[in-house]
Formats: structure tokens, sequence, C-alpha cells
């Protein structure tokens, strides 16, 4: 026997949230447009914020009440009658055993983020052992200008060289 549900519908702790959440956020709004307080902006913007937050209420009460027979149910949770034959059983049938073989592939490889390095060192024994970073060392030297360099500096940048002219920073008093 199918229970048969008020105006309200099956969801009414949603419908009464939504409710309050809207009346709650109209009053704050009202207050921020109407009183006399320095904080009047804070009040307009918390509660158009608590208005629209009162969507996720309507959202919640509306598809709780959506009624869909359980004919167009059988595809989409999984009540398939077990005589359908034909292409659609196949496909079904094929489908079923992609997924479930990538299923456990993903199982026994230690899911989608292993890395092949990784697979490697395991299909050897022993426990996985992250890959090591290639480290680079970078030797750097300060060199002190020279009193005897003339006032031109000569690049070689690729075999090419380049004359690049002294320039000199003034300042201004202030």
């Amino acid at each position: 026997m199918e229970q048969v549900y008020g105006g309200l519908g099956r969801c009414v702790c949603s419908f009464w949230l939504a409710v309050a959440f809207d009346i709650v956020g109209l009053v704050v709004l009202l207050i921020g447009v109407f009183a006399n307080v320095f904080f009047y902006d804070l009040l307009i913007y918390a509660g158009a914020i608590v208005i629209f937050l009162s969507l996720i209420w309507w959202v919640f009460w509306y598809s709780g009440n959506l009624e869909v027979p359980p004919a167009e149910l059988e595809d989409d949770v999984g009540l398939l009658k077990k005589d359908k034959g034909g292409i659609g059983g196949a496909v079904r049938r094929l489908s079923s055993r992609v997924s479930s073989g990538i299923r456990n592939s993903l199982r026994t490889n230690g899911g989608p983020s292993s890395t092949r390095a990784g697979r490697a060192q395991r299909s050897f024994g022993g426990p996985p052992v992250a890959p090591q970073a290639e480290q680079v060392a970078v030797a750097m030297e300060t060199m002190p200008p020279r009193e005897d360099t003339p006032h031109t500096t000569v690049s070689s940048v690729a075999g090419c060289d380049v004359e690049m002219p002294h320039t000199t920073t003034e300042t201004s008093p202030t």
C-alpha cells in the first residue's frame, strides 16, 4: 500500500527550512534597508546571501517530491529484468565486463595514481620505492668589479660578442 502525502509532499523539513531561510533573509535585508545603523550594508548583503542559501532547501524539497514510476527507474537503479536479450543485453554485459576489468586492474595495481616506475618496482617484489628526483648542483661565484676594466663590457652569448656601454645611475637631492 502506497503512502499518501499531504500538500507539502515527502520533504516537509526541507520546505520549512526554505521558508525559514527566506523569512530570516528578508527580515535582515529589510532591517539593513530601513534601520538607521552604520553597518546597513552588511545587513543588506547578509540578507541577500541567506535568501540565496534558501534556494538549496527549495531544490531539496522539489527534487525530493519528484514522482518517478518504477518502470522508468529499472535501468537507472539496477532493477534490470533478466529476460532482456538482444543487442541491449549484449551491450550491457560487455559494458559490465569492461568496467569490472578496469576496476579490478586498478585495485591490483594500486590505483590510478601509481606510476610505471612504481609498478615496475612492485613487480620485482619488496615495498614500493618512491622515485628519486634528479638533483642538479649549480656553483655561483660573486666577482668584485675591477678598476682596470674599460667602460664597455663585452658579453659572449651563444658565440656572439655584444658590446654594452657602461651606465651610471644619478640621483637628485631631495
